[in-house]
């Protein structure tokens, strides 16, 4: 495709980030917003840092089917 990754290729480098992410602290990072205060008019919200589990075989496994993703979709291309 003159360059351009193909669909696998970027389905499986996020597949990667997300295993390398799992590993490293064991889960995904993301921070949510939430609501403390909401009378009338006032509003108060804070920022929580939270952690989406992810157990380490879980992230092995991601991390492979990444790998291989990418491994295929540049043997198509």
């Amino acid at each position: 495709m003159g360059g351009i990754m193909g669909t696998k290729s970027i389905v499986g480098i996020v597949l990667i980030v997300v295993g390398i992410l799992g590993f490293v602290f064991g889960g995904i990072p993301f921070t949510s917003q939430e609501t403390i205060v909401d009378i009338g008019p006032l509003e108060m919200t804070a920022e929580q840092d939270k952690t989406f589990p992810l157990a380490p075989i879980a992230s092995g496994l991601i991390l492979i089917g990444g790998v291989y993703l990418v491994a295929t979709g540049r043997k198509e291309g």
